[in-house]
């Protein structure tokens, strides 16, 4: 009892401990500082249903108007822009784990971002198939979702059931069809997700083609609401 009281009381220490901004290293600061906040993730406009950049808030973009996505509503914390990239490229390629509280941070202070989490049944990360697992060393959704929300984040529930070529010369169509059958409930489990509200966490969105396929997963297991939070977002429409 003792050990499992000290624990929690030097965990409860290191969370009100000073930190060092990471992206201008103020000190003391908020591991993502309000300044960095303000300057280089500040809300704008962006479609509540795929999060692309919009005129003015409010309506779906007339792509989602014409083809609603899987998902019910996407939130992101920032655009796909410097000083971002290089964090979580360090952070998803590099093994630098360390990074995962201040961009947790930096998703959790995005406007929309904590009303999804509370009304969530299931936070799951977004999977990695296991051949990049083990040479990642670390599921870098996971690392954001067991933040985000510990008791609510489900690893093991939404599978990767097989690796995919790389998308990244491919339009939103070829994404679709090259992650057809890439994603699964575990058999064992899939019952949970029945009528359950479930958020799905990403580091990277960029033509959604992931995330529109494990949302549609989901929803043929029954799940009552399908949303996703994703901490950076490229503009691209293909």
């Amino acid at each position: 009892m003792f050990r499992h009281w000290a624990g929690r009381s030097f965990s409860s220490l290191l969370a009100r401990l000073p930190s060092q901004c990471a992206v201008c290293h103020a000190w003391p600061a908020a591991p993502v500082c309000e300044d960095c906040v303000a300057r280089f993730a500040a809300p704008e406009p962006r479609c509540p249903r795929c999060a692309l950049p919009l005129a003015r808030e409010g309506a779906p973009c007339g792509e989602c108007r014409r083809h609603p996505p899987a998902l019910d509503a996407c939130v992101v914390a920032c655009a796909y822009a410097w000083p971002w990239p290089e964090g979580i490229a360090a952070f998803k390629f590099q093994g630098d784990a360390g990074r995962a509280a201040p961009l947790a941070a930096l998703l959790a202070s995005a406007p929309w971002v904590e009303p999804e989490l509370e009304q969530a049944d299931l936070v799951l990360p977004m999977p990695l198939a296991p051949g990049r697992l083990r040479a990642r060393g670390f599921n870098q959704a996971h690392e954001l979702a067991r933040r985000l929300e510990p008791a609510k984040c489900d690893p093991t529930l939404l599978l990767r059931t097989r690796e995919t070529p790389p998308q990244s010369s491919l339009d939103r169509r070829e994404r679709l069809r090259n992650l057809a059958g890439a994603f699964a409930l575990d058999p064992r489990r899939a019952g949970e997700v029945r009528g359950r509200r479930v958020v799905l966490v990403d580091d990277v969105m960029t033509s959604g083609a992931s995330l529109s396929t494990a949302a549609g997963v989901l929803r043929a297991g029954g799940a009552a609401r399908v949303s996703a939070v994703v901490l950076a977002r490229t503009d691209a429409t293909a």
